[in-house]
């Protein structure tokens, strides 16, 4: 994982796409969510946000 970080961090760079980087950390972000969600009591707080 730390590796494809890293690649992902050089290419962002050098195509001088570094405003991804916000598009990349909220979808990371929603991904855990969705794991932390699948298996305990915080799936009815979440339910409640949306």
């Amino acid at each position: 994982m730390k590796e494809f970080m890293q690649d992902l961090w050089e290419f962002l760079k050098v195509r001088k796409k570094l405003w991804l980087t916000p598009i990349f950390v909220v979808l990371a972000l929603l991904g855990g969510l969705v794991v932390a969600t699948q298996q305990s009591s915080l799936a009815t707080l979440i339910y409640t946000l949306f």
